[in-house]
């Protein structure tokens, strides 16, 4: 019987947000894995576990979920100003490949800690206490990110006080601007309205705002779809129907924002466009039974991510929310109360969040400066991952 051995590559395990992934210095990555290619792709997937038919990724680091289903690649950067190029790829659960057409604003939160760590941030920009500001190179949506990490004695500081809503224990908290966060180019409303008629065949015709900021998104009324805006993962996951109502939504959203041309090409980018839907506040009780006040949020929002209804809420659909709700007429800031803001707290299935935004009108169309949050990063493991010296 043949065996090939496995070979070793260096690697960090390292909760960011609410999610986890896989982290890699370009450097460290096999030769014929340093580019975009199949190589690349496939020893990402082998990794995390991927293509799965049973779901579960049990032979790989994945966690059979969006949210714990990710890797990171980053190098030195090659940008002015700029320290670290920061590349992120999603890697599908049950089928081959990954997607690489958006951001993880979760995992963000860990980039800028893993940057210091790993040598990729020149020692003079590095405080022996106070803040560390990293300026990310964010590859898949060509924008910069800066991130503001915690340095204790000359090294990043994880552990502290912070509690993210999502996340079991607290830690030190980072604080993270997303500038000029609409994704990709063109209009940050690419349809040129705030509110359109999405039709979807089969379906049924929504009031929908589509967004491209922080990540594209297609945000719906809870009550137009029979929701409440208080769902938890349970009531949603469990429905195979419902789930894919969605999907078929969020194909032909993907199609209205022109991401893509047809619907079909929605089977390879699950990452994005995201789908959420919207309520205005409301009491319930989060996935945690955690008493949630109408008082305590502005507006309540789900969202769903490849596939899923997320367990709290994706990093960079929450720049979404935020930047959505601080543009007067938007399906967000309708249920959020209308009128002006400049923050938004909204409740997910975890909890709540409160995400800073400014946006502003000039010559007819809007425009995103910035998004402002909070979350927090700690590293799990350290070393190397093993892959079979076939894979690639």
């Amino acid at each position: 019987m043949s065996s090939v051995p496995q070979i070793k590559v260096p690697a960090t395990y390292i909760r960011g947000g609410t999610s986890k992934g896989v982290f890699f210095r370009r450097q460290d990555l096999p030769a014929a894995c340093q580019e975009p290619g199949e190589a690349r792709d496939k020893l990402l997937m082998r990794v995390i576990g991927s293509p799965d038919p049973y779901g579960q990724q049990i032979d790989g680091m994945g966690g059979a979920t969006s949210s714990t289903s990710k890797t990171v690649i980053l190098d030195k950067s090659t940008q002015p100003d700029h320290d670290v190029d920061y590349l992120f790829g999603q890697v599908a659960i049950n089928k081959a490949f990954v997607d690489w057409s958006g951001n993880c604003g979760n995992l963000t939160a860990a980039v800028g800690a893993f940057a210091i760590s790993g040598g990729l941030v020149d020692a003079d920009r590095i405080p022996e206490n106070g803040i560390c500001t990293v300026r990310i190179w964010q590859k898949n949506i060509q924008k910069t990110i800066i991130a503001h990490v915690p340095i204790t004695n000359g090294e990043v500081q994880e552990t502290g006080d912070f509690e993210l809503d999502g996340v079991t224990f607290p830690a030190a908290e980072v604080v993270i601007e997303f500038m000029d966060p609409a994704d990709g180019e063109g209009s940050m409303f690419p349809t040129g309205n705030l509110v359109d008629d999405l039709e979807v065949p089969g379906v049924g015709t929504f009031k929908a705002t589509m967004i491209n900021a922080g990540i594209p998104t297609i945000f719906v009324n809870a009550a137009d779809i029979g929701y409440t805006g208080t769902e938890l993962q349970k009531d949603i996951n469990s429905d195979a129907e419902a789930l894919a109502r969605f999907e078929t939504m969020r194909a032909y959203g993907a199609v209205k924002m022109g991401l893509i041309q047809d619907i079909e090409e929605a089977v390879a980018r699950q990452h994005t466009p995201k789908i959420a839907f919207v309520a205005p506040a409301t009491d319930y009780e989060a996935s945690s039974g955690k008493q949630i006040g109408a008082n305590d949020i502005d507006v309540c929002v789900r969202a769903l991510s490849m596939g899923k209804l997320h367990h709290a809420m994706m990093g960079t659909a929450s720049v979404a929310i935020a930047t959505a709700a601080a543009v007067p007429g938007t399906l967000v800031n309708l249920a959020a109360g209308g009128g002006a803001r400049e923050a938004v707290t909204f409740g997910h299935p975890s909890g709540t969040l409160r995400v800073g935004a400014a946006a502003e009108e000039v010559n007819g169309e809007w425009t995103a400066k910035k998004a402002v949050m909070s979350r927090s990063a700690r590293v799990l493991m350290e070393g190397f991952v093993r892959v079979p010296g076939d894979t690639f």
